[in-house]
């Protein structure tokens, strides 16, 4: 299982996650250069963040601007580095607000808005969360019995496996895969229960 992308492919969120809270503890040990990696990751991201809210081009410069001005006058109130795409993310979308809402005396677009008019991606926070489930879900499998291994990628992997193929390629009796398959099941919820 692959947990970045394909060969050849950009950096995934996983990866800029990852790589913006490496840079941002550095920066925070007093590695100036490391602030600036951050400014080249994160800006496109603030762009799109900003750009959302229907700002025009200056307006929205000004907005990233600011929000890195922010960050280097208070990164310190950014507890977690792990929570820095998220603050500078969250930083940007409400200075976006009050700049959109001093221009226009309008009330500020909400997040559910926002998010529709955004493209459809996970979060690099969610991305790591569904990462470390796809791992927590096969290390579970893989403690498993062999049979009941072979069993559950064969039903989980085809739609509507056919169970005389099934019964055939790990010989078994048809009548026995339904039962077989939820005691697999049963087994595999508590292995998962167990690793939480």
């Amino acid at each position: 299982m692959t947990m970045h992308g394909a060969a050849g492919s950009g950096p995934t969120s996983s990866d800029l996650y990852d790589a913006a809270t490496d840079a941002f503890r550095r920066w925070r040990s007093d590695d100036d250069s490391a602030l600036d990696e951050l400014v080249r990751m994160m800006s496109p991201v603030l762009w799109h963040v900003v750009r959302a809210t229907g700002l025009d081009r200056e307006a929205a410069e000004d907005v990233v601007q600011n929000t890195w001005l922010t960050l280097v006058r208070s990164g310190e109130s950014v507890r977690d580095p792990q929570a820095i795409t998220r603050w500078l993310c969250t930083a940007a979308r409400r200075e976006a607000w009050r700049v959109s809402k001093a221009a226009t005396r309008t009330r500020p677009v909400e997040d559910d808005v926002i998010d529709a008019r955004l493209p459809v991606q996970s979060s690099p926070e969610g991305q790591v969360v569904e990462n470390d489930a796809k791992i927590q879900l096969w290390q579970a499998l893989a403690r498993l019995p062999e049979r009941c291994q072979k069993l559950l990628r064969i039903v989980a992997w085809e739609p509507r496996p056919d169970y005389s193929s099934v019964a055939e390629g790990l010989d078994m009796p048809i009548g026995s895969i339904g039962p077989t398959r939820r005691r697999c099941l049963d087994k595999l919820r508590g292995e998962l229960g167990s690793a939480s």
